[in-house]
């Protein structure tokens, strides 16, 4: 049942009153004319306390590849709470989707549940420091692993430099245990190796960027990155909080065939709910406490709420796949680029599988920089106009646009008719 008259103005003052922006999470600040108000999920669709239902297809920034209120996961969920919810100890459920997350994301492998995308990437960076005994980490300018210190992390002055801090609060000294590249440029990466090599422990990546929008691996980079951190005895940590389970169900490791040292997961394998995960080779999950001395703990590592989420949730797509996610993200991709060439705007459009977006004024996107140069204003304003035609795509083009495997055709056809009218009105005046 979905709540009925709630007083959204009423309700988003009081959160100005008691949270930092009126939200706990600064994109949510981003939707024109006006923050959401979520007041329930169906499907597809989510509901807003003033503009009603909204084909979704944000899908809480990922994870809901099996749409809102599965009914799986719901019976997942009503099962394991009638028992209890929480045990500081070791569950059926966990253990179960440990076997199967591992399965996929890692075979043959380990994993540590954790709470979020977050603490994973963090546990995996602590974790290739201890392995290899070094102190330097390479991640990719435009690439986004999170909200610790040792990856709140821009490009300096020039290519594969020190990092510096993108936030204040961030200690100079360790922004500049991190060094930035840039993506898609497997040449810096291994110039960098080339002086500092010795001191490096990990690379960390993005398989494909989402959170600069989308950008895809050019042909052989990844690859590169194996091949070079192998080279100089340094790990390769694949950040697949947002690709893990949506790619493939074994994530971009699968789709492109690179096996890294260790997997960072999230989003997906929880099923909606706060999850995090490390999953990789077992020489390097052993240093973990209490096998190891490389500490992690926490009091909801393994909770049962999302492990039984979690769980329906690979079930599901173990039985069902991910073809229809992928059928629902082409027919957006095609809606996109019928409006657009017939109103012959120079755009680029990207889709891996199921994440796609689209940039206008932009002819290629390779990188951080081409997104940077795409008109952000034309962007939000389609968005704001397709949200008043009842389709909910991120307010920023620095996001991705999701679908799941329970968008179907009315759905494809509700995007294409607020996409068309939306981008007429903002691209032609």
């Amino acid at each position: 049942m979905i709540p009925q008259g709630v007083d959204k103005d009423a309700v988003l003052e009081r959160a100005r009153r008691v949270l930092v922006g009126g939200v706990d999470s600064p994109v949510r600040r981003l939707y024109k004319p006006e923050p959401l108000l979520a007041v329930g999920g169906e499907g597809p669709y989510i509901y807003d306390a003033r503009l009603g239902r909204l084909v979704d297809y944000v899908l809480g920034y990922g994870p809901l590849i099996l749409g809102h209120r599965h009914p799986e996961v719901v019976r997942a969920l009503v099962d394991v709470l009638s028992t209890g919810w929480l045990y500081g100890a070791t569950t059926p459920l966990e253990v179960e989707h440990a076997e199967r997350v591992v399965s996929h994301a890692y075979p043959g492998g380990m994993v540590r549940f954790v709470n979020s995308g977050t603490e994973a990437t963090m546990l995996a960076v602590r974790l290739a420091r201890a392995y290899t005994g070094r102190e330097y980490i390479v991640k990719f300018d435009g690439s986004y692993h999170g909200a610790h210190d040792y990856v709140l992390v821009k490009a300096g002055s020039a290519a594969s430099h020190l990092g510096v801090p993108s936030s204040p609060g961030v200690p100079r000294c360790v922004s500049q245990l991190t060094l930035v590249a840039p993506y898609n440029d497997a040449g810096a990466v291994e110039r960098l190796f080339e002086e500092r090599g010795g001191e490096i422990a990990a690379v960390i990546v993005e398989p494909v960027l989402g959170n600069y929008g989308v950008v895809a691996p050019e042909k052989g980079f990844l690859e590169a990155l194996r091949r070079v951190t192998r080279k100089h005895g340094a790990l390769l940590i694949f950040d697949e909080v947002i690709t893990g389970f949506r790619l493939s169900l074994g994530g971009a490791r699968e789709y492109y065939g690179v096996d890294p040292d260790l997997v960072t997961l999230g989003k997906v394998i929880g099923g909606g709910f706060p999850i995090g995960a490390v999953a990789g080779r077992r020489e390097i999950l052993s240093q973990l406490t209490p096998e190891g001395r490389v500490f992690n703990a926490g009091t909801f590592n393994g909770h049962p709420a999302s492990m039984a989420a979690g769980l329906a949730t690979v079930r599901v797509l173990e039985r069902e796949g991910l073809r229809a996610a992928v059928e629902a993200a082409r027919a957006v991709e095609d809606a996109v680029r019928e409006t657009l060439d017939g109103l012959g705007v120079e755009y680029s459009l990207v889709r891996v599988e199921s994440m796609l977006q689209f940039y206008i004024g932009v002819g290629e996107v390779r990188g951080p920089g081409d997104v940077a140069r795409a008109d952000k204003k034309a962007y939000e304003a389609i968005h704001e106009e397709m949200a008043r035609r009842g389709v909910l795509i991120p307010p920023s083009q620095l996001e991705a646009i999701f679908t799941s495997i329970v968008h179907g055709e009315a759905e494809a056809e509700a995007f294409a008719a607020a996409f068309r009218e939306a981008a007429r009105r903002v691209l032609r005046g």
